[in-house]
């Protein structure tokens, strides 16, 4: 299995490396259009080659994808957490209800020589 997933990973390095390459003229990245940096003064810019935009593009997307799932799910985690803290409970009650039974049937061996087989 470890051979498949450095094949794997192997697989992707090769291909971001040869879309790096493929790509690497420069293009002039803006933050605002020229008329709104023209009213306000200011005009962000930066140059950076086409792979370093494309890999940005495709980690600020994964980034706000697994943001927007994590909080789609916050329901699915508090119902659990819930559950959980539930079955906890149930099982605390049940080790008392146990140990509450053991108490009592100590008292006749014969019924405390069937609990024990159990």
């Amino acid at each position: 299995m470890k051979t498949i997933r450095y094949a794997f990973w192997a697989i992707v390095a090769l291909c971001l490396i040869l879309i790096g390459l493929a790509n690497r003229d420069p293009i002039t990245l803006r933050a605002m259009p020229d008329a709104l940096s023209d009213l306000l003064g200011i005009s962000p810019v930066v140059t950076v080659p086409l792979f370093v935009a494309i890999f940005i593009g495709v980690g600020a997307g994964l980034a706000i994808g697994f943001l927007w799932e994590w909080v789609r799910e916050h329901r699915i985690r508090v119902e659990a957490r819930k559950k959980a803290r539930e079955a906890a409970n149930l099982r605390r009650e049940l080790q008392q209800l146990r140990g509450a039974a053991a108490g009592a049937t100590s008292d006749d061996d014969v019924l405390a020589l069937l609990e024990n087989t159990r």
